[in-house]
């Protein structure tokens, strides 16, 4: 919740805090003067009798606020109570009020102290609000932790990145930039899907492929986009300190940054750097804006998933400075022989059950694939979700599809593989990767490692369904019609049970989100 102060109660003061108190968050007032107590108390608001200036009042408030606004009318005052706010609140958003008729050099000193000023010219109550309100609060906190960084900023997108996770990292570079720092944007894994390269190709984006567990040589600050954990969905060694958080998926456990920046109620990371943009002021670049158009598409699904008014609102001011002709082609890129083998596969494999379809192809060369023979075969009559899974240098990559409102395949596959491995995604786009641990020297018995693994998905994923009692299933399954803990004649142990007790000691997190790369 934003916690807002104000300090002092002059003429723009009264104003001022009846805005900030409609406001979501809390609102707390300082003020000495006598006349204005009575009239400044309220239930929605938090009135303290007491000199603004005094850092022993502002020490025992009950909240640490987020943002400060100094308000009276003396400028000499105001430089006083600013530069003692600045000591006991060090992380706080500041807005001072320059007061009437302020000197030169009284409004150099009210700088010196807080983030922003305010005078007569711009001291409308609807500017201090906007700078004071959460969008304010958030890009000047941003800003001063970019300028704070005595380096390189190193941004690192999730794993396999994708259109979004990829245009976030290149806007948040332009906005660091103009903060005055240097960056690197950094990725774990591949960008292997056709139309992800030719995003990354045609827009000239510059992009450092790191290897697992490596981080680049100059490194002076860590930004998180489109993911919020390190080693989580990263390469990032997990104890890695991370400066700056921006992300739009719903964490699972707390997230420690400097700066984070959690909304899940847009349907794309993109939309929330067109926000930042645009209350700084950046001039939009036409490859950034193009490549978050791109993103806000891919990630909402040309605006039919998790879509919000402000995704609108973002893409409409990305589209008068987007390359369209780009677009175009980045849509149309080609598509390899492997992709074609994989997806005839997957129509090949199939198994349905109901509106479920399931198909395992295999071992994979291009893990992207797998996304895309699931989005082929949710077009096929009578099938409402399908799961694709496949294997890749000792990990199982599963991607799985849903249409309607049947399922929620992210936490369906966080039920079904968030014990073994990680998973997570949307409500009709996600994905899973389990690491096969020893299991993997079976090299000379495929035919036997394929079978564990068709039965170690098919029995945890629909296990999920039927604990989510998820309407897909209904009627179709008896109480054992996927009972697959096929047992070995030699050994009478189950498959699965076989695989539990080999991947058990993996190090992969259950609450671990795996973005899907679409």
């Amino acid at each position: 919740m934003t916690t807002r102060l104000v300090l002092d109660c002059g003429s723009l003061g009264r104003t001022l805090v009846d805005d900030l108190a409609e406001r979501r968050g809390s609102l707390t007032i300082v003020t000495d003067d006598e006349r204005r107590l009575d009239t400044l108390r309220s239930a929605d608001r938090t009135v303290v009798a007491g000199d603004p200036s005094d850092g022993d009042i502002l020490s025992n408030l009950e909240a640490t606020p987020d943002s400060v606004v100094i308000a009276g009318d003396d400028p000499a005052r105001n430089v006083t109570i600013a530069t003692v706010a600045r000591r006991v609140f060090p992380d706080a958003f500041l807005l001072g009020y320059a007061g009437r008729d302020p000197s030169a050099a009284e409004r150099d000193r009210l700088a010196d102290a807080v983030d922003e000023v305010v005078d007569g010219t711009t001291a409308a109550a609807e500017f201090v609000v906007s700078s004071a309100g959460d969008a304010g609060i958030r890009v000047r906190q941003l800003q001063r932790i970019l300028r704070s960084i005595d380096g390189t900023l190193a941004i690192f997108t999730h794993d396999n990145p994708d259109p979004d996770a990829i245009a976030s990292a290149v806007a948040l570079a332009r906005i660091a930039e103009a903060a005055g720092c240097e960056t690197e944007i950094c990725y774990y894994g591949a960008i292997s899907h056709q139309e992800n390269r030719a995003f990354v190709n045609l827009l000239e984006y510059e992009l450092q492929q790191l290897e697992s567990g490596t981080v680049p040589d100059a490194m002076n600050g860590v930004a998180l986009v489109d993911h919020s954990r390190p080693g989580v969905n990263d390469g990032l060694p997990r104890d890695t300190a991370v400066d700056v958080v921006i992300d739009h998926h719903p964490p699972r456990v707390p997230v420690e940054a400097r700066f984070v920046d959690l909304r899940s109620d847009v349907g794309a990371t993109s939309t929330l750097l067109v926000e930042y943009l645009d209350s700084l002021g950046l001039p939009l670049r036409t490859e950034v804006a193009t490549g978050l158009l791109f993103g806000i598409r891919v990630d909402t699904n040309d605006f039919r998933r998790e879509v919000s008014p402000t995704d609108f609102e973002a893409a409409g001011t990305l589209v008068p400075y987007a390359d369209m002709d780009a677009l175009k082609r980045i849509e149309s890129p080609t598509i390899s022989t492997e992709t074609l083998e994989i997806v005839g596969r997957a129509i090949e494999n199939r198994v349905q059950e109901g509106a479920v379809l399931l198909s395992g192809v295999g071992r994979v060369g291009d893990r992207d694939a797998l996304a895309q023979a699931a989005d082929r075969l949710l077009n096929l009559e009578g099938v409402n979700a399908t799961l694709v899974y496949g294997l890749q240098e000792g990990v199982i990559y599963v991607s799985a599809r849903a249409r309607g409102t049947d399922i929620d395949l992210g936490e369906t596959l966080r039920d079904a593989f968030g014990q073994i491995g990680s998973a997570g995604g949307h409500a009709d786009m996600a994905g899973a990767q389990v690491t096969l641990g020893v299991l993997e020297q079976i090299e000379d018995r495929d035919e036997d490692l394929e079978k564990i693994v068709d039965s170690v998905v098919t029995n945890r994923f629909f296990d999920a369904l039927e604990s989510r009692d998820d309407r897909l299933l209904e009627d179709v399954y008896g109480p054992t019609a996927y009972d697959i803990e096929a047992v070995d004649d030699d050994t009478h142990t189950s498959t699965t049970d076989v695989f539990h007790a080999l991947v058990s000691g993996g190090d992969t997190p259950a609450d671990q989100d795996a973005s899907e790369d679409t």
